[in-house]
């Protein structure tokens, strides 16, 4: 479900071992989709019966899109979701009766290089029904990318540091953002990693920010803005001194 960045991935990766159909209610967005048949009414689905469904639209419609389609699935298809924040969706699952794998490739397509994602990661949810977590774990596998397990409790947890702390970072470094004629290299790159994200759709990076567990994180960013405009303030050389080594054992 979903013909966007992540569903054109999955349609790419999925589409020469499997027999795959691609729901999509933009006609322009399947264009470029090849080797699948092509769907625009979730009444199509019936006929087609999936032994699994993947929901790549964004999160603000994760849920509506599972409801369009639930009624034309067999009963033991399993549903499965990329998201990248989890919350309401373990209910939402108990709640269908369906078989469900839910899991988050930890990589986009605006950073990444899809044709080599050995230093990419992927988490698995442990709550996942099996044979799902299998097919994801095999998918995820041979893209040689690093898996991990978390509960739905723990992925959020984690995405709320590992992507909330960065996003909100690049965020706050573009809104402070001037020309420059001669920038220097750091700041060049961190203008790369801003106009990276920048292009990213608003939905996913509104889901991020949106993540019940995301304004803790950006707190800590202003707890540690505020020491540090602290000792900048005083010209205070040890205690500077003392911050750079305890952030090189942070990074360590």
């Amino acid at each position: 479900m979903g013909a966007g960045k992540m569903g054109a991935f999955f349609t790419d990766l999925l589409s020469f071992e499997h027999e795959l159909a691609v729901l999509e209610n933009e006609p322009k967005r399947l264009r470029f989709i090849y080797n699948a048949l092509r769907m625009q009414r979730p009444e199509e689905v019936e006929a087609f019966a999936p032994e699994l469904v993947i929901n790549c639209v964004t999160l603000n419609h994760t849920l509506d899109a599972f409801r369009s389609v639930i009624p034309y699935l067999p009963p033991k298809c399993i549903l499965s979701d990329i998201a990248s924040v989890k919350t309401g969706l373990r209910d939402f699952y108990a709640s269908t009766g369906f078989p469900f794998a839910s899991s988050h490739p930890m990589f986009g397509p605006t950073f990444a290089n899809l044709g080599n994602l050995e230093s990419e990661n992927a988490i698995l949810i442990t709550e996942s029904d099996h044979l799902g977590r299998i097919f994801f774990k095999d998918i995820y596998e041979k893209l040689k990318l690093h898996i991990c397990e978390y509960s739905f409790e723990e992925h959020d947890r984690v995405v709320a540091y590992s992507l909330g702390i960065p996003f909100t970072s690049s965020l706050v470094f573009a809104a402070t953002m001037k020309h420059q004629d001669a920038p220097g290299t750091t700041f060049k790159r961190h203008l790369a990693t801003a106009r990276g994200l920048l292009s990213e759709d608003d939905f996913l990076l509104t889901e991020i920010l949106f993540n019940p567990r995301t304004p803790r994180q950006i707190a800590r960013i202003q707890e540690e803005l505020s020491k540090l405009q602290d000792m900048v303030g005083q010209k205070d050389t040890a205690a500077l001194r003392a911050y750079f080594a305890r952030l090189r054992e942070n990074i360590a």
